[in-house]
């Protein structure tokens, strides 16, 4: 339909679902995208932008819902940013995981390889342990939520179902108080203002919350009343620490950190161990799964106290640690010194004496480590969204330690990663799908390579 026009209504019949998670239907042979419609939808659409072979259509009304659809809990949901899939049931989530798995292992890394279900949580909602929060204005009051997808409008949230109900109170509480004492927010589109984001973390172990308030100046007027009624109101709050961002940036943190009531760190718990957590430091947002995510990698592994095992891109070292006591030694690799720095707090933390840890790029560590030791067994690499870098896969390759466990965020990277490592001399044994993320269109991916000659590829 090569004359189409903006603002032209259709019905359309949903049949896919693309990464992003919006519906995907036809209008003649022109392919079109509509947020919040599922497969199996019959829906009236409007057309809201045109490009050459594809659209993108506006959900105006549900005709026929597809059997996989299901009433949002949030009232936020077609608004906020945080979730994609409130409307579309659990186990439909699972499945359609697995399937963006699969697929980029067959479309992107030319591999046939099974891909097992994805390993679900028993009960998907407030699993979140950090939340950023963009202060904004609307209509001259003061609000605090999420930005809308795809822009700078921050949409005023009153509750969430995917985070922890203490860092809803605490945010809750914030705005009020801030509001009260009339403490400016931040103003985007002039680059003037105070108050930038409020960063919530809790730990689900000690119900304790630490804020982070991330100023777009040196200054934070009002401070010890905002903390005296902060820590009066909410009990559980036991850290207060501000942040200055004075960049023109869409990154959330700056670089000065400045702790200004209470702990330095939080502490929380995966399995057996304990973790401190600073306001830099990166930790997975969801502790309940990661737990069922680290026993997975050591169950694939069957470690021995015999080898050292490697953390490659360790962040905290959490999941070296986790490894520690099954493994002759722990070498962990992180560009990130803060990390470094709580990766070794934490081994301290729990008494762990074989586990070290080392400032530097996983490409440029691997083949030092790999000179000085030849006892290596097995090496994790749990790296970015952008995967691992090239120098690194090639030494991997070179080096041909017995195991490899890869843990990705991106099934994309992941499958392009796989294709090179089968292509150097491993085989794939498992490819486990694991839902860190209910409700969104995120999936993490543990993949157990082992170093023999196999062939993988489809031709």
């Amino acid at each position: 339909m090569s004359n189409l026009q903006v603002g032209e209504k259709f019905t359309a019949e949903i049949t896919g679902l693309t990464h992003e998670g919006m519906g995907v239907g036809r209008i003649g042979e022109r392919v079109v995208f509509i947020p919040h419609s599922l497969p199996g939808d019959l829906i009236k659409m409007k057309v809201v932008e045109i490009k050459k072979r594809l659209a993108f259509g506006e959900l105006l009304e549900i005709l026929e819902p597809s059997t996989d659809r299901i009433k949002p809990s949030c009232p936020h949901a077609k608004t906020c940013g945080g979730c994609q899939f409130q409307h579309l049931q659990y186990t439909a989530q699972l499945e359609w995981k697995r399937q963006q798995v699969h697929d980029a292992m067959k479309r992107i890394g030319k591999l046939d390889v099974k891909v097992l279900p994805t390993l679900g949580m028993e009960n998907p909602y407030h699993y979140r342990n950090n939340s950023q929060m963009p202060f904004g204005d609307e209509s001259g009051e003061l609000i605090l939520g999420f930005f809308k997808p795809g822009s700078h409008e921050i949409i005023d949230v009153e509750t969430c179902e995917i985070q922890h109900p203490l860092i809803t109170k605490l945010a809750l509480t914030l705005k009020r108080i801030v509001s009260e004492l009339k403490i400016e927010q931040y103003d985007r589109a002039k680059h003037k203002g105070i108050l930038r984001h409020a960063v919530i973390r809790v730990s689900f172990a000690k119900k304790e919350l630490m804020l982070i308030l991330v100023t777009n100046t040196h200054d934070l007027p009002h401070k010890e009343q905002l903390i005296n009624q902060l820590t009066n109101e909410v009990p559980e709050l036991v850290s207060v620490i501000h942040n200055v961002n004075s960049q023109k940036t869409n990154v959330v943190m700056g670089r000065k950190t400045e702790v200004l009531w209470g702990n330095s760190h939080l502490i929380d718990t995966i399995g057996h161990l304990s973790y401190a957590i600073s306001p830099r430091s990166f930790f997975q947002v969801n502790p309940l799964q990661t737990e069922v995510l680290y026993d997975l990698v050591r169950e694939e592994m069957h470690p021995n106290d015999k080898g050292i095992i490697l953390d490659l891109y360790c962040g905290a070292g959490t999941i070296g640690l986790y490894l520690a006591a099954d493994a002759k030694r722990i070498i962990g690799v992180e560009s990130f010194a803060d990390a470094v720095k709580d990766a070794n707090y934490n081994a301290e933390l729990n008494g762990i004496k074989n586990a070290k840890f080392v400032v530097g790029k996983a490409e440029n560590e691997l083949p030092k480590i790999m000179e000085n030791y030849d006892d290596v067994s097995a090496v994790v690499v749990d790296p970015p969204r952008k995967g691992c870098d090239a120098k690194l896969l090639e030494t991997l390759n070179m080096a041909k330690v017995p195991q490899i466990v890869y843990v990705s965020c991106n099934p994309s990277t992941l499958a392009r990663d796989l294709a090179v490592l089968v292509e150097g001399g491993y085989s794939i044994d498992s490819v486990q799908p694991i839902d860190m993320f209910p409700w969104t269109r995120h999936v993490e991916t543990v993949v157990l390579l082992s170093q023999r000659k196999a062939d993988n590829h489809i031709e």
